[in-house]
């Protein structure tokens, strides 16, 4: 048995998830926990919010995201490579910076215009 907590959405509802149960959930207060549960140990992912360095622009940082999760064990190396990423204004919300990053479906996304 594994306990969890639901990050699905803001109430953070505490799971159990038995493994040997065929990972059956318990806890969840709606159907999205019982998803989030079963994946959270079979294949974990997260969306990565961030910045990366901008030019020409009245700020020094982007804010940009993942436009879809990656898998839990490429945020170290998606985290290394927002590092090396300069982008050059003017740039605008949704616009792809990196498509398909570290050999995933992931594009990485400006959440913010800059002119």
């Amino acid at each position: 048995m594994t306990d969890l907590i639901c990050i699905t959405c803001p109430k953070g509802c505490h799971l159990t998830v038995d493994e040997a149960g065929g990972y059956a959930v318990t806890g969840n207060g709606c159907p999205r926990g019982v998803e989030y549960g079963k994946n959270e140990l079979l294949h974990p992912v997260r969306t990565v919010t961030s910045t990366v360095r901008v030019e020409g622009a009245a700020i020094a940082r982007l804010p940009v995201k993942t436009d879809r999760p990656l898998p839990k064990e490429k945020m170290f190396d998606c985290m290394a490579l927002l590092n090396t990423i300069t982008v050059h204004a003017p740039v605008h919300t949704g616009d792809i910076l990196a498509a398909r990053i570290l050999g995933t479906e992931a594009n990485l996304v400006s959440t913010k215009s800059l002119e």
